[in-house]
């Protein structure tokens, strides 16, 4: 072949067809050339889809190079939509040709059904009927997945309004598919290895947008006992642990053997690879989770000992759960197989406290009071679910920052999976649902089947029912779209615009202003609590609505606020409902906010430009 540099694909071909036979080049000399070449330069990956259609096209040699079901469509795919080759076994028969349009035809539907969110639920909560678009659609639900994932993946500050969206459904889809395997998975008897499963479906569940998978969990584990194995080695090199094929195991009964292995699992989780339970930050969520206790290294008790007793059992160790009040613990049978035993016939494992044992009255003195025999027994998988979502629950209800009360969504849901008949729980879903003010159609549906189960919450139910059917009739009375011109004589006092950098001149926080009001719009109750008559021009003044760096939303006075001379990004999760991009120095309006205020985009260039532009002279 020729020195000359070849940049392209299509280059090749040619290149090759010329130097094959100069006096005939053309597609009879490419058609010549060795099928392996030939299908070497259609999987370059220089050609698109459409250039492999009209390569097809052209005669019967290169029609069957590009059959469906061949490399080059499945090359065409994999570079396409790398993420799906997971999906796809060696040894199955794909039709790859078939397999790219559907999912180029789920792409382009996921991405209409995105622009038209926007639109659609601008003004409001997406309802829960908001997903059904999606829940219809024909084809592997993988592919709208992946096309989701590819949206929010976009490179750059833009797209934000499409990115905020396909957020929200891949979110839902997601937790819907999870929430169902869970329920399914709570039908099965229950084994030693669910323990572990079930604690990844709430990880999962609680965080549908990380690739979490039991399989990468057990990798992780298996990891660790490969560690432990070497150490054990080192303690005893004829230890039946050793001989465990990966995936296999058997329960060991000698006592002194199991204590080699916690002997080794203690040096290595602790001293090796430094796990602890986490004092310091007790009270967070992340220490429920299972992936990020492995990532992490630390966890609260329940967590601990779940990875604990994985790794045991791996190894031959038979441990068990104990939900002991305050502190999960695990025990250690010490009797002889088959005798009758009682409490203390165990040695307790404090997993949060570095693998330390117990005895019974240890395990009191650890909490700080006497407990009955019964909490020393074992539970079952559902029992250890509980108390874990439990404690999510709790962690829930503490939220402050977090507006949207996800955390607390998540753990109710959760809860009544497991528990669907939990009055006291329902209860609050409906309160937190009319709270938010979302969903009202489903809170009508939660306080009638709190209704069917008890009676006597009648009061609760009806204030809730009156006030919630008060809230639909306002919505069905809205009157649409409210336009606030700058121009106006009302306003002219206000001096900023939607999409400015702010920073508080009083609390010192930055953030972005997406509404604003000629005054306070807020109630007589709100302006006496904010002690807003203190201000020197008190609610007689332009509001305006911001969203905060801390994830809150606030309504700030004018006089309270003053342009951020070093603009930066605001980490809100609300940014994207109401702007499309960041441009460095301001963010720009989506559709749905400038049709609300559409003067206001003029005013931002010109305030930038004042604002940044003297900023910069004044540093020169």
């Amino acid at each position: 072949m020729a020195a000359a540099a070849v940049d392209s694909a299509m280059e090749v071909v040619q290149a090759l067809a010329e130097e094959a036979a100069p006096e005939t080049a053309g597609l009879s000399c490419l058609v010549n050339l060795p099928g392996e070449v030939l299908e070497y330069i259609l999987c370059s990956g220089s050609l698109s889809a459409a250039d492999i259609s009209r390569i097809s096209s052209t005669c019967r040699r290169l029609r069957e190079l590009c059959q469906s079901s061949g490399k080059v469509w499945k090359e065409q795919f994999r570079v396409r939509w790398p993420s799906l080759m997971k999906h796809y076994s060696p040894t199955d028969y794909v039709n790859w040709l078939e397999e790219y349009k559907v999912r180029q035809k789920a792409g382009l539907e996921a991405r209409k059904i995105v622009a038209s969110f926007s639109k659609r639920f601008f003004s409001e909560h997406v309802p829960c009927n908001g997903f059904s678009d999606i829940e219809n659609l024909e084809g592997p639900e993988i592919f709208f997945e992946d096309e989701l994932v590819c949206i929010l993946n976009m490179e750059g500050r833009k797209a934000l309004t499409w990115k905020y969206y396909a957020k929200k459904i891949l979110y839902y889809l997601r937790q819907q598919k999870i929430l169902n395997n869970l329920k399914a998975f709570l039908q099965h008897s229950d084994d030693y290895e669910s323990y572990l499963e079930g604690a990844v479906y709430i990880d999962q569940y609680c965080n549908p947008l990380s690739e979490i998978s039991l399989k990468d969990i057990h990798a992780q584990i298996d990891s660790i006992v490969e560690l432990v194995c070497k150490t054990l080695r080192g303690i005893n090199s004829r230890h039946p642990s050793l001989a465990f094929k990966a995936g296999e195991s058997s329960m060991i009964m000698e006592i002194e053997l199991q204590s080699q292995v916690l002997d080794a699992m203690n040096y290595v989780l602790y001293d090796q690879l430094k796990f602890k339970g986490n004092r310091m930050d007790y009270y967070n969520a992340l220490n429920l989770y299972m992936h990020q206790v492995l990532i992490r290294r630390t966890g609260i008790p329940i967590s601990m000992s779940l990875l604990y007793m994985t790794i045991a059992r791996k190894l031959g160790v038979p441990l068990e759960p104990v939900n002991f009040p305050s502190h999960f613990l695990l025990r250690w049978c010490q009797g002889a197989e088959g005798a009758t035993l009682d409490i203390f016939d165990y040695i307790y494992i404090d997993a949060f406290g570095k693998g330390r044992q117990l005895t019974v009255k240890e395990c009191e003195y650890l909490i700080g009071q006497h407990v009955t025999a019964a909490l020393y027994g074992v539970v079952n998988v559902k029992k250890v679910l509980q108390r874990m979502v439990g404690n999510l629950l709790s962690l829930g209800k503490r939220e402050g920052i977090d507006q949207s009360y996800q955390l607390l969504r998540d753990s109710l849901d959760l809860y009544l999976a497991m528990y669907p008949d939990q009055v006291q729980l329902l209860l609050l879903q409906a309160r937190l649902y009319f709270h938010l003010g979302i969903w009202p159609e489903k809170v009508l549906d939660i306080l009638q089947h709190i209704q069917t189960l008890d009676p006597g919450q009648h009061g609760a139910v009806g204030y809730l029912v009156q006030h919630t059917l008060e809230h639909i009739e306002r919505k069905k009375e809205d009157v649409g779209v409210e336009v606030k011109l700058r121009s106006h004589e009302k306003h002219r006092d206000v001096c900023y615009s939607i999409g400015l950098i702010m920073k508080h001149k009083r609390y010192g926080y930055n953030c972005v202003i997406y509404g604003w009001d000629p005054t306070c719009m807020m109630g007589h109750e709100w302006i006496r609590n904010m002690n807003v008559h203190s201000l020197p021009h008190g609610h007689h003044q332009p509001f305006y609505n911001v969203l905060v760096e801390d994830g809150s939303c606030r309504y700030a006075a004018q006089e309270n606020l003053e342009y951020n001379v070093e603009p930066q990004e605001i980490s809100h999760p609300d940014v994207g409902r109401y702007f499309s991009e960041f441009t460095g120095t301001h963010y720009i309006p989506n559709a749905e906010l400038e049709l609300r205020y559409p003067e206001d985009l003029g005013s931002v260039y010109e305030a930038v430009q004042n604002i940044y532009s003297a900023e910069k002279e004044h540093v020169q």
